[in-house]
């Protein structure tokens, strides 16, 4: 029997993680299996383990939860929460809601992407950091706000950017 190119693909990527992350997938999938309106959660634990939900991982879970490829894709494609592409180990999201906006964030956001040499939407070569830029973070009262990971850092000013990025280095 030939190998079709997607499990080619599945093998590849899958070869990319370890015994013990497929292992971690695996265990996750195995206590939500029947579980109804469980996937988002699935999901959200998968991509805490690889860092993204590539489409052999998703192949993973629907399998894995008996239900069809197509659902799993739609779930990942629709919410921004989740990624197709590796991402850093930090997300760095800046605020540019109003609030923000007005209290310097356009200045913060050009400070990280000089110092980090990437636009919104892109990763940094070492893989640390990935930089995202957000319509309202809801801490308006701190504002301009910057998340890294899931810590917010209010009242940024531009010339403590890098005192922040080297906080997570």
């Amino acid at each position: 029997m030939a190998t079709t190119e997607e499990q080619i693909d599945k093998k590849t990527e899958e070869s990319k993680l370890s015994d013990e992350e497929l292992n971690q997938i695996d265990k996750i999938i195995e206590e939500n299996q029947g579980e109804e309106g469980i996937l988002i959660n699935v999901l959200h634990k998968v991509q805490k383990i690889v860092g993204y939900l590539p489409r052999e991982i998703q192949i993973r879970v629907a399998t894995g939860l008996d239900i069809p490829f197509s659902k799993v894709y739609s779930v990942v494609s629709f919410y921004s929460l989740f990624s197709t592409t590796p991402r850093g180990k930090y997300t760095i999201e800046i605020c540019t809601g109003t609030a923000c906006y007005v209290k310097g964030a356009e200045e913060v956001l050009k400070r990280i992407k000089d110092e980090l040499k990437i636009e919104p939407g892109e990763t940094t070569e070492d893989n640390l950091f990935t930089l995202e830029t957000a319509r309202c973070i809801g801490a308006c009262g701190m504002a301009p706000v910057v998340v890294v990971g899931d810590d917010v850092h209010g009242r940024i000013e531009p010339d403590k950017v890098s005192d922040l990025l080297n906080q997570y280095r």
